[in-house]
């Protein structure tokens, strides 16, 4: 079961890459001008992603891939391996959950701002 803890803890560094990166390349894009960055899918779903975390952070309920991989890793031995190690070390913090929940928020406004300066294109 360790590999398959191992594939959700990759699998929620891609959905954090995929909100960070995201928006990273939505400003990029916009500043060189390219139009892939207002398709309206991938706009919507980097918002809904973003706001999906904050909201769980707000609510005070834990990450579900979090919930996930602990359960995939319970009675297993103490060992971490390659993956396990490094990807937690960029993933996970000991700080208090209202320190999340405002960063979570202030990203999620970030976005929204980026929406409305940078918007997708229209439904037409």
């Amino acid at each position: 079961m360790n590999w398959l803890a191992n594939t959700v803890l990759v699998l929620h560094a891609l959905v954090v890459l995929f909100i960070v990166g995201g928006l990273l390349a939505i400003w990029a894009g916009a500043w060189l001008k390219r139009g892939w960055i207002r398709n309206r899918a991938f706009r919507l779903t980097h918002l809904g992603a973003i706001g999906l975390v904050a909201l769980l952070a707000i609510l005070d309920i834990p990450c579900p891939l979090t919930v996930l991989e602990d359960w995939l890793r319970t009675g297993q031995p103490g060992q971490r391996g390659f993956v396990q190690r490094w990807v937690s070390y960029w993933l996970y913090y000991d700080l208090p959950g209202w320190v999340f929940a405002t960063a979570y928020v202030a990203f999620l406004l970030v976005v929204a701002l980026t929406w409305f300066r940078i918007p997708p294109r229209s439904r037409r």
